[in-house]
């Protein structure tokens, strides 16, 4: 899988840039202790008319959000954070790209509410392939179910993009590859189906697509809007229901959609394999036109992109 980062020479810090070595936190640093930091993943694409970034304005108000939750103080509007996404870009010479925005608390309190503690910036970029390895937007990817659990509502807000959170979806990544899986799927704490580890699910069954409701154990993602509303442009029926878990082994289709996975069909489940296997009909139909619009082969009804200005 492409889990190596791809050095750049630049990263945005706090209005500046500074070199990509020199982005160091000190290890009593609130961020390093209590994972006390937001952050949002944002793809930037290759166009004929140039880089574009994906839902921009989308990714930087979760960004707010998020850190509006865990009441740390963004410095930047999102103009100037906008602008410094094309910068750190053009800055990078890159065309396609992934985006990583960090907002974190920095070193000075050793409290673990971290007040006191310095709120620092950052936004690193750098070229990043296929998020599940090699042939997987193709062939599809082979996952498990995970016997850990997300966390259930009020335990942590399922609305933010924090760090910490990611604990949990380290302990479900890691259990799937170690049993030889890809990727796992994760069920809430009553048993029903919550997401990948880091992407949201799809079911397709009998033409339609099913996704379980945001519900406070998964993430309100970015791309699976764009599939909700790519599903309404292509007549494709989709509604949001409670999916219990047998209805993995049992569905025509199964994707997951994510800023990092894109649209990545599933191959099997439980070494039960997904309908005939590999990418089902409706899956490739949202699959290449959600392709087509980020690469500007298609018209961008919806405004998604947005061009990465030349200096």
């Amino acid at each position: 899988m492409s889990t190596t980062i791809k050095e750049t020479e630049w990263i945005w810090r706090d209005g500046e840039f500074i070199r990509w070595q020199d982005a160091t936190l000190h290890i009593l640093s609130t961020a390093v202790q209590f994972g006390s930091s937001v952050f949002e993943g944002i793809r930037c694409y290759d166009t004929a008319g140039g880089p574009a970034i994906f839902r921009l304005g989308e990714h930087l108000r979760r960004l707010r959000n998020s850190a509006r939750i865990y009441r740390i103080d963004l410095a930047y509007s999102d103009e100037e954070l906008t602008q410094a996404c094309f910068d750190v870009v053009r800055r990078n010479r890159l065309r396609s790209c992934y985006l990583r925005p960090v907002v974190l608390r920095g070193y000075g309190a050793m409290g673990m509410d971290g007040t006191g503690s310095p709120i620092e910036t950052y936004i690193p970029a750098f070229e990043w392939g296929t998020y599940l390895g090699e042939g997987a937007l193709e062939k599809g990817v082979d996952v498990c179910v995970s016997s850990w659990s997300r966390a259930a509502p009020n335990t942590f807000p399922g609305m933010a993009k924090a760090t910490g959170h990611y604990n949990n979806a380290q302990l479900i990544k890691l259990e799937a590859m170690a049993n030889g899986f890809v990727e796992a799927v994760a069920l809430t704490h009553d048993g029903q189906i919550s997401e990948g580890s880091g992407q949201n699910l799809f079911a397709v069954t009998e033409g339609a697509v099913l996704t379980p409701p945001i519900d406070g154990s998964n993430l309100s993602g970015i791309t699976r809007n764009a599939v909700t509303t790519i599903a309404a442009d292509l007549d494709i029926p989709l509604r949001e229901c409670p999916l219990p878990r047998e209805i993995l082994y049992c569905a025509d289709e199964l994707f997951f959609s994510g800023t990092a996975a894109e649209i990545t069909p599933i191959r099997s489940v439980d070494r039960i394999e997904t309908g005939a296997g590999g990418i089902g009909p409706v899956t490739r139909r949202i699959q290449q036109r959600f392709s087509d619009i980020v690469s500007g082969r298609t018209n961008d009804d919806h405004g998604w992109l947005t061009p990465v200005p030349p200096e």
